[in-house]
């Protein structure tokens, strides 16, 4: 299994490699991708020591990879939306045709989160 694509029902939203993002960590607009290299946790989904969401190098506060939120026992950061330039890549890639017409609800929402930001 790679791990370019996948999805997180935890927070609801694309992961993997190949899904450009912001850093999670409020404030940041670092661009990252949401692979392993950036998890809170080091592993997937977080692991047992992580949140499972997605931080830049800056934001990552000890070895095993951890948002400072994580790093003192807190609850989690609230997740970021996707990257524009992600929404539009689904959107509008003809890879992702058949998920388009299999989610009609999702692309209308996708659509209006990609309108809000470009007004």
């Amino acid at each position: 299994m790679g791990w370019a694509i996948g999805y997180d029902s935890r927070w609801n939203r694309d992961i993997g490699y190949g899904v450009l993002a912001y850093c999670d960590a409020p404030g940041c607009t670092e661009e990252i991708d949401r692979g392993l290299s950036y998890v809170c946790g080091r592993e997937p989904y977080g692991g047992e020591k992580g949140c499972g969401l997605y931080f830049c190098g800056k934001h990552q506060k000890d070895g095993h990879q951890r948002c400072s939120r994580c790093h003192n026992y807190r609850e989690p950061y609230p997740a970021k939306p996707d990257h524009p330039k992600w929404i539009k890549w689904k959107l509008e890639h003809e890879s992702w045709q058949t998920w388009r017409d299999e989610n009609p609800d999702e692309v209308k929402r996708l659509q209006s989160q990609l309108s809000e930001r470009t007004e």
